[in-house]
């Protein structure tokens, strides 16, 4: 979707960058990292552990109802790392930070209707078996962490069957989130807004991410800084994302983009302080949000009509 319109200014952001390693079979390769590490006793080197067993081939998911990845994904893929379909929701996995890349969900008013039979007491955090448990979190990593295992795709989202709201429970849906002033409180609002908008309009598309975002320190200079968590080192992000597009009518469609801080947030600030524009978080997170939507589709973003410009 090309857009000829710029909808206020960007942020500063810095990008980090991960060391990436590899295996060598080459015994003579493997001579020289070990006398490589060697010179250097008194440099600790930290790796993640895992107590749980390599996963082997034949591990699967537990059969799921097909996927609506096709109605879920209709304006765009943000992009196609470590792909996972479920019944209600698409997943993209980064295996470096234990978390996921971004969630999609699309939403009707007849999924949000309530079932007195869903149990959320009945569901259990549990890892992906999809994804080999040396690149994701366990539950231990959560303990004593002072991080709640926040939702993606909010299990609120998907009560229509127990199905639907078990799957929101795998580990690869959460993200380590300040709890008390956070995703229990201000997250939860613009969750609870989200909902809100899908019961009333014909679709809903929710895209939700972590970010990590650059900030300025006593040098003056700008770092990519989080704190990781547990054994298996989840990425704490510093920032959550999660953009809404809805349809009021046929074919018309408005806009809402939210950019939160990992913290406490005081209650009474209004879920909109934090409505920025769309390409702040695009730039940030490395993707497109919602590309192919049709062109002059879009009427609203963040309230405000954008004429024919997007």
């Amino acid at each position: 979707m090309n857009r000829a319109f710029n909808f206020g200014g960007a942020f500063l952001l810095g990008a980090g960058s991960f060391l990436i390693g590899r295996y060598s079979t080459d015994f003579d390769s493997l001579r020289k990292l070990q006398a490589a590490t060697a010179v250097s006793p008194n440099v600790p080197i930290t790796v993640p552990l895992s107590s749980t067993p390599p996963m082997s081939p034949t591990d699967k998911l537990p059969d799921l109802p097909p996927s609506r990845a096709s109605q879920i994904m209709k304006f765009g893929y943000p992009g196609f790392d470590n792909l996972r379909t479920f019944e209600d929701f698409v997943l993209s996995y980064d295996r470096k930070t234990r978390t996921a890349h971004w969630v999609c969900e699309h939403l009707t008013p007849d999924r949000m209707v309530y079932v007195p039979d869903i149990d959320r007491s009945k569901c259990d955090f549990r890892p992906d078996e999809s994804i080999h448990s040396y690149f994701q979190s366990q539950n231990e990593d959560y303990r004593g962490s002072g991080y709640d295992r926040g939702h993606l795709a909010a299990a609120g989202n998907h009560r229509r069957s127990q199905n639907s709201i078990n799957q929101t429970f795998f580990l690869t849906n959460m993200s380590p989130q300040v709890g008390k002033g956070f995703n229990r409180d201000k997250w939860n609002d613009v969750e609870k807004y989200a909902r809100k908008l899908a019961k009333k309009h014909l679709n809903t598309y929710i895209l939700t991410g972590p970010l990590y975002l650059a900030r300025k320190e006593a040098d003056g200079h700008m770092y990519v800084r989080y704190k990781v968590i547990g054994k298996s080192q989840v990425a704490v992000p510093t920032h959550f994302f999660k953009v809404i597009l809805y349809e009021t009518s046929p074919n018309n469609f408005e806009l809402e983009a939210f950019l939160l801080p990992n913290e406490v947030i005081p209650d009474e600030t209004p879920i909109e302080k934090f409505h920025v524009p769309l390409d702040a978080i695009e730039r940030a997170a490395g993707f497109l949000i919602f590309d192919k939507i049709p062109k002059g589709a879009l009427k609203k973003v963040n309230g405000k009509s954008i004429g024919g410009f997007w």
